[in-house]
């Protein structure tokens, strides 16, 4: 049974992956999730749905369309089989539990916060404040989210982790934009970190933010030393977030926990 959980699992996180895709594409364009149905970006025919199977399709064409015979990205099936790996190691972790479902669901919205931040530069407010409201929600059935004992407990430490994530992060870029005399922190990333930090809890969210420091100071210090960013060059900051937030869900909380451990000696 543990294997058949997880092989439905994955084969979920695939299907999440293909659908994942269609945000990442239409919701900066302002285009239904729902209609036209799915079509060849080249020559815009429709895909078939045996086609269109997550990563098994692209693979059986040999990554190029039916139709009009041009390739098509690769980014599609390695989109599809990140979210199927990241939703098949959360069910490894937390086995048949709420916290899978909810944390696979966080995960859906930070790749595409992720991706969308990447290209356009900005983080849909369906994810950041979208989080914010149902996280909160989510506590309150699954207290066990913040290691409470009801709804109550579950709640009060939602409400201080989304107003730790918010607050913190907002007078971050307060502060910085005060020394640096531009915006170091856009406020989609804000919105985010509250969403986050109503989830995981204000621990996670001190986390998050040196763990996404350190990410984006040794990255983007790679981009400057490759010439691919220059010194005052823009860089968003939501994948530095979303990483910090994969990393915390995916054990980081062990590194806290020993932190902990540590300063009571």
């Amino acid at each position: 049974m543990e294997i058949y959980f997880a092989f439905v699992t994955l084969i979920l996180g695939l299907c999440f992956g293909s659908f994942l895709n269609v945000c990442i594409y239409r919701i900066p364009a302002e285009i239904s999730l729902s209609h036209p149905p799915s079509t060849c970006p080249k020559c815009k025919t429709r895909i078939k749905w045996y086609d269109n199977i997550p990563v098994f399709g692209w693979l059986m064409l040999g990554g190029k369309c039916r139709a009009c015979k041009q390739p098509i990205s690769a980014g599609y099936p390695v989109i599809e089989l990140t979210t199927g790996l990241f939703f098949l190691t959360l069910y490894l972790i937390y086995g048949f539990t709420w916290i899978t479902p909810i944390y696979a669901l966080c995960v859906f919205g930070l790749l595409l916060a992720t991706f969308v931040d990447i290209a356009e530069m900005w983080i849909p407010d369906r994810v950041s404040i979208g989080g914010m409201i149902v996280f909160p929600i989510f506590s309150v059935f699954v207290p066990e989210l913040h290691g409470a004992a009801d709804w109550v407990g579950g709640l009060f430490a939602s409400a201080i982790g989304m107003a730790a994530g918010f607050i913190g992060f907002w007078l971050i870029g307060v502060i910085g934009k005060a020394i640096f005399k531009k915006d170091a922190m856009g406020f989609g990333d804000v919105k985010l970190m509250g969403g986050l930090g109503a989830l995981l809890g204000w621990q996670a969210v001190i986390y998050i933010l040196f763990f996404s420091a350190l990410a984006g100071s040794v990255i983007g210090v790679a981009l400057i030393a490759m010439n691919k960013k220059e010194l005052s060059s823009q860089i968003p900051y939501g994948p530095y977030l979303a990483l910090a937030a994969f990393s915390w869900m995916l054990g980081g909380y062990h590194l806290w926990d020993a932190y902990l451990a540590m300063m009571k000696f």
